[in-house]
């Protein structure tokens, strides 16, 4: 697949583009015009997020011009640095280097060799099944028993879910979907709107309107009227983008309403993971939104979910 090819994905690319043009420009004129200190805080930070996403459009760009390889390589890296991470803040021992270097330098490279291949069998359970038996295999050896279960368990843990969560994204690719063959690219990119949209409406109507906090004591600015308002927004905007899709419209609504929820839940879940940590962003990769995993944080939970629908109800 490429974006020269196909009007499909150029209309949705320049559609963004656009999106973030309008969104520069009104930035500019808020930080010109911002009347106290606190609101040209709060006006900087929207334009770092934006100026982020100009980054990240620009990278997702590439990867779709280059292919599936280079769609495979992006997120090979996006969960490389997710997982240094989530592995910078867990606490380790001298006796869990080794299990770490096969993790970070044989683990992942086959974990996304595999999506690059195709090779879905061996892709579903190469950490869910080997990787899980071969980390506490391997630290057991080194000696050390202080603290094992919840040393391994965090290891284990960071994987599953910044390997192999989302690996899921570039598997879209693998799909084999009747009368959809070599579109598949636009699938994965279906998901990144669906996914992102819904955080960025979430945090929108939560400034607009939130009142009442959701889980106060783990995210304090995730509120219900963000949650209803950016969930209901989201999903329709991914209803709207149907024809991106293999789906109906009314298949896309579920789809897209499976994706923002699965986000939600992921978002959550990795900021408790950060309250118990006691830090506000899991690192400083991206100027304005934290670190790669703070980015990534809601793909983690609806990459495989959508991934695993899609499969089940819309191929052979």
């Amino acid at each position: 697949m490429r974006l020269i090819l196909d009007r499909d994905l150029a209309w949705v690319f320049g559609g963004v583009v656009g999106l973030l043009a309008i969104a520069t420009v009104v930035g500019q004129v808020l930080r010109r015009t911002a009347p106290t200190e606190a609101r040209r805080t709060t006006v900087a930070n929207l334009n770092a997020r934006i100026a982020a996403w100009w980054v990240m459009t620009g990278v997702y760009l590439g990867s779709v011009l280059v292919g599936r390889l280079g769609a495979v390589i992006l997120f090979g890296l996006l969960s490389f640095f997710a997982f240094r991470e989530f592995i910078t803040l867990t606490p380790t021992r001298r006796a869990d280097h080794h299990a770490l270097f096969y993790s970070f330098f044989v683990g992942i490279p086959l974990q996304y060799a595999l999506v690059a291949r195709q090779w879905y069998g061996l892709f579903s359970i190469l950490i869910p099944v080997y990787a899980f038996l071969y980390i506490p295999t391997r630290s057991a050896l080194s000696g050390d028993t202080a603290g094992f279960l919840a040393r391994i368990a965090e290891i284990q843990w960071g994987l599953m879910v910044c390997v192999y969560c989302v690996s899921h994204a570039p598997a879209l690719l693998m799909l084999d979907i009747p009368g959809y063959q070599g579109q598949n690219a636009k699938l994965l990119l279906y998901l990144i709107l669906v996914v992102e949209l819904s955080d960025v409406l979430q945090y929108v109507w939560g400034k607009l309107c939130g009142r009442h906090a959701i889980a106060p004591t783990v995210s304090p600015q995730k509120t219900v009227e963000g949650f209803v308002g950016g969930i209901v927004s989201a999903t329709a905007i991914g209803t709207a983008l149907w024809w991106l899709t293999p789906f109906r419209p009314w298949q896309a609504a579920a789809m897209s309403l499976v994706i923002t929820l699965m986000g939600f839940a992921g978002g959550l879940t990795m900021s408790a993971i950060k309250r118990d940590r006691g830090v506000k962003d899991f690192g400083v990769a991206i100027a304005g939104h934290g670190g790669i995993l703070d980015r990534i944080d809601s793909l983690c939970f609806a990459g495989p979910v959508f991934f695993h629908l899609t499969r089940y109800f819309f191929t052979p």
